[in-house]
């Protein structure tokens, strides 16, 4: 099930009160609350770099670094 890890504690907190953490194969209490926000910076992080790749790509696509190349520093054959 797609994004389990994210809502277990959620349940346990609102089934149990407490909640476990089954990743080391043992049962091992764990803060509900910072697990919680411990997923919540991961997903938090997760979009701020997508978030940020695709203005980096929208900003690369209109491109203005291209086009303000001085005269100077241009390569190929020169138009007069």
């Amino acid at each position: 099930m797609a994004g389990s890890e994210y809502n277990q504690y959620a349940i346990q907190e609102t089934t149990f009160g407490d909640c476990y953490d089954y990743s080391t194969g043992t049962a091992v209490h764990v803060s509900c609350g910072q697990k919680q926000l411990d997923n919540l910076l991961e997903v938090t992080l997760s979009i701020t770099l997508i978030g940020g790749g695709a203005i980096i790509l929208i900003k690369g696509i209109r491109g203005k670094w291209d086009q303000n190349v001085k005269s100077d520093e241009m390569v190929g054959p020169k138009r007069d």
